[in-house]
């Protein structure tokens, strides 16, 4: 008789426990072990063949490609995140905060959403890049029935050789400084985050773009001649807002610089406006990192994501004015180790004329369950100190769930 050895582990185990309970005497002696020994064979036999039809299986799904049009390559990507969050204070509710007004109001409510989930593809073909991404933030949803909510186009850009046109973030977002937070987008009161459609040319470390104009606060608010779309259009804005950014990078980490040059849309004309930013990531030891942006000057919608118009009202002279900002953001993330990590971020913004002061703070706890599912929780506080208006603050507790595709 020829005992055939497996190579797969399982099968191997279990030859080995067989063949080891049996004595070698014993085979040599009694035929009835000898005819057990041939039927063990039979059936070690049966579930290799069983394993090996698993393992097909599993190739025909892993492998699966996606055919495309004249030979190019698409990709998915995206990830699904499920949030649980409770919020008390006097701030009002909100799935994520922003560098807006919430109210003052009594506040205790506990809300569950998968609204930031996000789906995006993308088809490259030599040189040439078409991006798409969206969420699930573009409606409020029902939560008495059924919870729906809209798609909401985030990217969707065309991207070859040194030249980017399309929607993505805007070129004056350091995208290294954004921070781990479980909170959508952490500290946006403090951020510079807009994303709008653009043209945007970039070689090496540097970029120059022209973006779309918009001036929040003239009250010259148009119709949308184009019909079917965009609203809110305001009808006398001829020039593109032109941005311009450099990055520094090395072993250390990044940082971008960027300045900002608008022309807004005032009573009886127009006037330039101007702003910086400062931003990125610096590496600490060999896994943490510190990240921060400094945002000044009169960025106007830029920066707070809804956190105040281009023009404001004096507070003290009720004169219309250009407004003036001041925002930041830090945050530190510490890996405890491989599977644990923590970050800790701050954010605040005041503006001069309007006497607006906002923050948000927050600090989390983070375990990766495996190299693609997390989970986390966060604890923060958001907080309104606007001068002769609302002064209200709440905290949040969040925990999250996020399955990476």
């Amino acid at each position: 008789m020829k005992i055939i050895l497996m190579r797969k582990p399982l099968v191997a185990a279990i030859a080995a426990c067989v063949l080891g309970s049996v004595s070698l005497p014993a085979l040599s002696a009694d035929d009835a072990v000898m005819k057990r020994m041939e039927m063990l064979e039979q059936e070690l036999k049966a579930l290799k063949s069983q394993m090996q039809k698993q393992e097909v299986a599993v190739k025909s799904v892993t492998e699966t490609s996606v055919k495309v049009k004249n030979g190019g390559s698409l990709t998915f990507g995206g990830y699904l995140k499920a949030d649980y969050r409770h919020v008390s204070g006097s701030a009002g509710y909100q799935d994520y905060w922003r560098g807006n007004s919430t109210g003052s109001v009594d506040t205790d409510r506990t809300g569950f959403n998968v609204k930031e989930s996000r789906l995006n593809a993308k088809y490259t073909k030599g040189d040439v890049v078409g991006f798409v991404e969206m969420d699930f933030y573009g409606g409020d949803g029902n939560e008495l029935v059924s919870n729906s909510t809209n798609p909401r186009l985030r990217h969707a850009f065309i991207k070859t050789g040194k030249w980017l046109v399309g929607q993505t973030w805007t070129t004056l977002t350091p995208i290294k400084a954004f921070p781990e937070a479980l909170d959508f987008g952490g500290p946006i009161v403090g951020e510079v985050f807009v994303r709008q459609p653009q043209i945007r040319y970039t070689d090496g470390n540097f970029s120059v773009a022209l973006e779309s104009p918009e001036t929040w606060g003239d009250g010259d608010i148009g119709l949308n001649a184009a019909g079917g779309g965009a609203t809110d259009i305001d009808s006398n804005e001829p020039n593109p807002d032109l941005i311009a950014t450099y990055k520094f990078n090395g072993d250390w980490g990044e940082v971008q610089v960027g300045a900002l040059v608008r022309k807004l849309d005032v009573v009886g004309g127009d006037k330039t406006s101007t702003g910086v930013s400062v931003g990125g990531r610096l590496n600490v030891g060999e896994k943490d990192d510190f990240r921060f942006q400094v945002n000044l000057g009169e960025t106007g919608r830029y920066v707070g994501a809804g956190m105040h118009a281009d023009l404001v009202a004096d507070v003290d002279s009720g004169e219309v004015k250009v407004e003036e900002t001041t925002a930041y953001t830090m945050a530190y993330r510490h890996f405890w180790s491989s599977d644990w990590r923590s970050t800790a971020y701050y954010g605040s913004a005041e503006t001069d004329a309007g006497e607006i002061d906002r923050s948000h703070w927050g600090v989390n706890l983070i375990r990766q369950i495996n190299p693609d599912l997390s989970v986390g929780v966060e604890l923060g506080n958001f907080a309104i100190d606007d001068k002769g208006g609302v002064d209200a603050d709440s905290d949040y507790l969040q925990l999250s769930w996020k399955y990476d595709l």
